[in-house]
């Protein structure tokens, strides 16, 4: 059975990646919690300095959607959109398998 996978773009502000990183990372530990979540992962890209990248993987579509009604979540999508001036969901994935999932 395979795997609902998200591989997303946030751009910040210019001077905000460090805060937004942190605040990635955060929402990262929250997953810890959620056996539905197995892989989420922060990284950013040295020739795009305001782009961090984000790559989940979830047992299923409807845990990742549950997530995002989590207070911990809300509260900190709240804390990321001052930041934010795009979000790219730049392709959805079905993975059926390898290290770490």
């Amino acid at each position: 059975m395979s795997k609902f996978s998200l591989l997303n773009k946030f751009t910040v502000k210019d001077g905000e990646i460090d805060t937004m990183v942190e605040i990635l990372l955060e929402a990262s530990k929250s997953m810890k919690d959620l056996d539905e979540c197995e892989i989420y992962i922060v990284s950013v890209c040295e020739g795009e300095p305001n782009a961090i990248y984000v790559y989940e993987v979830w047992n299923n579509e409807e845990a990742h959607q549950a997530s995002l009604s989590l207070e911990a979540t809300q509260t900190l999508i709240y804390r990321a959109k001052q930041l934010i001036t795009g979000m790219e969901r730049l392709n959805t994935l079905s993975t059926i398998g390898g290290k770490g999932v």
